[in-house]
């Protein structure tokens, strides 16, 4: 991927010299297990368990002054996510614009243990995620290091899929679908809820597809097997594949993302042909 030269966007925001209250000490695998097994007997929001654990106590409600401010992000080693983001900027603007809206970026916030959002204590431990209550993508640069030695999915493109995917979260909220995939999850049982919250994040798969499209379009910046990066980096972070790893078993029933070949499925959908509308992962019945 040819990134060097490109466009450095300064909605980066570089939190790792703050402290949390409390020392702010990320959480381990055994935090993550309660988070899951929470999430798949009782229907609980894993980032709200680790919230829990980590000391950082109940998801803030929107609007709630949690978030502390930061120096924009300006150390070479935050160059790449700079100029990822503001490829991601470049192609949702216009994309906006042409559907009579207007864009507002998301502020990506790079931190190193634990943060403070308006959806409750960030943890590393989490892996990126994107908050809706205070519209910010939250990272910890140490993830990319997971995704290349633990979970075998290296590359500076598979590193630009896992944040055009928390952006695609951004661009579901700004659209109102996210609040409308909440709603109708309040309203769903266990296994509908999980069902719900894989037809979210499969669209944000393809929205990262047609991010990937655009870029390409624009800047012809990648490269032989950039591609297959970030479909192996979909593959390896496919509901199926993180438990057949961790537990040695799949149960279906208890995805919240899809499975490897869904990920998979819907990024080369997005990418193909670069159209939102080819991204509506609710209409089909499976």
């Amino acid at each position: 991927m040819r990134w060097d030269g490109e466009r450095e966007s300064e909605n980066v925001e570089d939190r790792r010299g703050m402290r949390m209250p409390g020392g702010g000490k990320g959480l381990g695998i055994g935090a993550i297990v309660i988070a899951l097994i929470a999430s798949a007997v009782f229907g609980i929001n894993p980032l709200t368990v680790l919230g829990l654990l980590g000391g950082g106590g109940m998801p803030a409600m929107p609007g709630a002054q949690q978030e502390q401010s930061g120096p924009a992000a300006t150390s070479e080693d935050t160059r790449f996510v700079r100029v990822v983001v503001a490829s991601t900027e470049d192609v949702w603007t216009p994309l906006f614009q042409q559907a009579g809206a207007s864009y507002e970026p998301p502020r990506l916030v790079v931190f190193r243990g634990a943060t403070p959002t308006a959806c409750g204590t960030g943890q590393s431990a989490m892996g990126p995620f994107y908050c809706p209550a205070d519209r910010k993508v939250y990272l910890d640069l140490d993830f990319f290091d997971t995704l290349k030695q633990r979970m075998g999915a290296p590359g500076d493109f598979a590193q630009a899929y896992v944040i055009a995917h928390e952006v695609g979260h951004h661009v579901q909220n700004l659209l109102g679908i996210s609040d409308r995939a909440n709603a109708a999850q309040r309203q769903a049982g266990e296994a509908q809820g999980n069902a719900i919250s894989v037809r979210v994040e499969l669209q944000a798969d393809c929205l990262a597809g047609v991010w990937a499209h655009h870029s390409q379009q624009a800047k012809q910046w990648l490269q032989a097997g950039d591609i297959e990066e970030a479909l192996n980096a979909a593959a390896q972070i496919g509901d199926d594949t993180l438990q057949r790893k961790s537990q040695g078993r799949i149960v279906p029933e208890s995805f919240t993302h899809g499975s490897s070949a869904q990920r998979v499925e819907w990024f080369k959908r997005g990418f193909a042909g670069g159209k939102v509308p080819d991204c509506n992962t609710f209409a089909g019945s499976r």
